[in-house]
């Protein structure tokens, strides 16, 4: 994994302007809005790793899924001092280690290349059997899915198998944007709470609701938030309302709730 650290932090109030150094052509407008605020709780709140413990074997994983779109999982990095501010501006650019789709080898923090959608959910699956294997139940592993890559049949497998063995250490945040061709009945919650995990439904936008989702005890099941932002839909006409405007950037973010 690529390492960096000793740059500067910045709070939730600045992700705006970092988001907005990030120009390049980003052909995954709501994708990459629709994860910051899940994304800020998370490092800000519940991860256990920092810039300076990214190798650390006792570390929590957190493993992008929903690689596609990924301005806000830079900006966030960016915020947190995994990765210098300087890059976002080369974002999606050739020789930019920032591109459209996040590589490992290139991005200070990240723990696996992503954006082909259903692979992430199998291996945090896997990361979290072999945690359990060393014998290090202290650590956590994350994964941040989107509702439309819930379609995969390879994630309903890892789901399956997650709920049979109990991976407690295994958490899921999904991302709904109601974006997915094949809902799920009852909803996207029902899915994991039938194979018996763990599940909550809340505001995407609301950080104390997403900070007690992700703190909720499972005690032997693994964990499944389903993290519910405004529409694809109406994410992309907002979008096209301030650019055509003026009044703010293709990378302009949603309001969270503190």
């Amino acid at each position: 994994m690529a390492t960096m650290t000793g740059t500067r932090r910045y709070g939730y109030d600045e992700l705006r302007a970092l988001m907005s150094r990030m120009t390049g052509d980003e052909k995954h407008g709501p994708a990459a809005t629709s994860t910051l605020d899940v994304l800020w709780v998370l490092y800000d709140r519940i991860l256990r790793v920092s810039p300076e413990t990214v190798d650390d074997p006792a570390r929590d994983r957190f493993l992008l899924s929903k690689g596609h779109g990924p301005m806000a999982y830079y900006a966030v990095l960016a915020a947190h001092g995994f990765l210098p501010e300087e890059w976002l501006t080369g974002f999606g650019a050739y020789d930019s280690p920032l591109g459209h789709h996040p590589d490992r080898t290139l991005v200070p923090g990240a723990e696996i290349g992503s954006g082909s959608l259903g692979h992430g959910l199998g291996l945090g699956v896997g990361s979290a059997l072999g945690l359990r294997a060393q014998g290090l139940t202290g650590s956590r592993v994350w994964v941040l899915v989107g509702d439309a890559e819930m379609d995969e049949g390879s994630n309903h497998e890892a789901v399956q198998y997650a709920g049979a063995v109990g991976l407690e250490q295994l958490h899921v945040v999904a991302v709904d944007n109601g974006s997915a061709t094949y809902p799920w009945r009852g909803g996207l919650a029902s899915r994991f709470e039938a194979e018996g995990w763990s599940a909550v439904t809340v505001d995407g936008r609301d950080h104390q609701a997403l900070h007690e989702a992700f703190t909720a005890p499972h005690p032997g099941r693994p964990h499944a938030v389903v993290a519910r932002v405004e529409s694809k839909d109406a994410a992309q006409a907002a979008r096209a309302t301030r650019i055509a405007t003026g009044s703010g950037t293709a990378a302009s973010t949603g309001t969270g709730t503190h």
